[in-house]
């Protein structure tokens, strides 16, 4: 259940896809020490939807179960705390421009030199070298440059973004993937590593289907909506009742979509059957599709089609499926109990392993910290200061 129990992850990084990574680490069993600002701590503790409260849920989205240390890193005293700090620590995550924190002395050189095991992720937008480097980006700013933008939207349309932060969220997973394969490699060699991850690099990566199209086809590939460029018909059509379905049908769902939609000239005609034919008359199939679906509930059709085998999804909004009754046996939405904001829901990791009854369980839903409530117990722990030192610490401004 808490594989990552007895691993230390000292976090750098803020708002969104570094906090993330070490939200999967924290509720893996890791213990996740968050290093913020002063003040203001984690720019996302401002960010909208803001709580009666004042806590933002934007924060506790990508912050639960971490302790939050408050260290002026801009003080010599915050320094020495923090590469004290790494000295005890298995992983360093950190989303500053490069050679940021080299010249706070928090770079990979200075504390691998106390900590060779240390593994140290250093997220950036463009990397650490390359002629972009120096860029700042934000999420769509890397959809955009990546090609990623000019995938998304209708051919008739304006490039769009992607509905969720895609670039940031997943930089976050392969942020959490880099630590765990640190780990892994160090069990081998008991030396730690300094991995390079840019957020534009994950994005291209993304781009290998549409890449290989390019490579093999010399065709750039452009906006296509719902429907795939590939498989007729596979796309979203608008139903009697103004909801969408997306269907995505092979050469085995063929025949049973026709039976059900009741469309028998498509059905007869040798030509559709395969894929490649119905690619031929993609205007033909989808046009025929479009008047049967306008003429069938949503609820309707999409429960004949999954009775006849044929792949279908409601296209449902965010609140239909924090609601659906999947969503709710898999156990994904769960709640913590915050001590300003009070009960507030939240998402599960999706990773269930299995115990020892034979069961398949979820990690526990953590507790977003409060700023800097953590402060005096994690320098009492790890670094064996005393009250006065503490004390002297904070009156100094070195930590908060």
């Amino acid at each position: 259940m808490r594989p990552l129990s007895g691993i230390t992850v000292l976090d750098f990084s803020r708002v969104l896809a570094g906090p993330m990574a070490t939200q999967v680490l924290a509720e893996l069993g890791a213990e996740v020490i968050k290093v913020e600002r002063p003040g203001a701590g984690d720019e996302s503790r401002g960010m909208q939807p803001v709580l009666p409260s004042g806590e933002s849920a934007y924060y506790f989205a990508f912050n639960r179960g971490k302790r939050s240390v408050v260290l002026d890193l801009k003080s010599e005293r915050g320094r020495r705390l923090a590469r004290d700090l790494a000295a005890t620590a298995d992983v360093v995550v950190e989303n500053f421009l490069p050679g940021a924190m080299d010249r706070l002395g928090l770079g990979y050189r200075e504390l691998a030199a106390v900590n060779p095991g240390l593994v140290y992720v250093s997220c950036t937008g463009f990397g650490q070298q390359g002629p972009y480097s120096d860029r700042r980006g934000y999420d769509t700013v890397f959809q955009a440059l990546s090609g990623l933008m000019s995938l998304t939207g209708h051919p008739d349309s304006p490039p769009a973004k992607a509905g969720v932060p895609v670039a940031d969220m997943t930089s976050g997973l392969w942020i959490a993937i880099a630590a765990l394969t640190g780990l892994v490699g160090r069990g081998g060699t008991g030396r730690g590593s300094h991995v390079d991850l840019a957020m534009m690099d994950v994005q291209v990566s993304l781009l290998a289907l549409a890449a290989a199209r390019l490579f093999a086809l010399d065709e750039d590939p452009g906006r296509t909506g719902t429907e795939h460029p590939g498989r007729v018909p596979s796309a979203a059509f608008e139903c009697a009742d103004g909801g969408w379905l997306h269907i995505s049908c092979s050469d085995q769902h063929w025949l049973p979509l026709c039976a059900v939609l009741g469309l028998d000239e498509l059905a007869a005609d040798p030509e559709l059957r395969p894929n490649a034919g119905r690619l031929a008359q993609r205007g033909r199939v989808m046009s025929a599709l479009a008047e049967a679906f306008a003429a069938r509930p949503r609820a309707e059709a999409a429960t004949a089609l999954r009775a006849a085998g044929v792949p279908a999804g409601e296209v449902n909004s965010v609140r239909e499926i924090l609601a659906d009754e999947n969503t709710s046996a898999r156990g994904m939405v769960d709640h913590f109990r915050h001590p300003v904001a009070g009960t507030f829901p939240a998402l599960r990791t999706p990773l269930r392993m299995s115990d020892v009854d034979g069961g398949f369980a979820a990690a526990p839903v953590g507790v977003p910290p409060r700023l800097g409530a953590d402060t005096d117990a994690v320098l009492r722990e790890r670094l064996g200061l005393g009250d006065s030192e503490i004390e002297s610490l904070r009156g100094e401004g070195a930590i908060g």
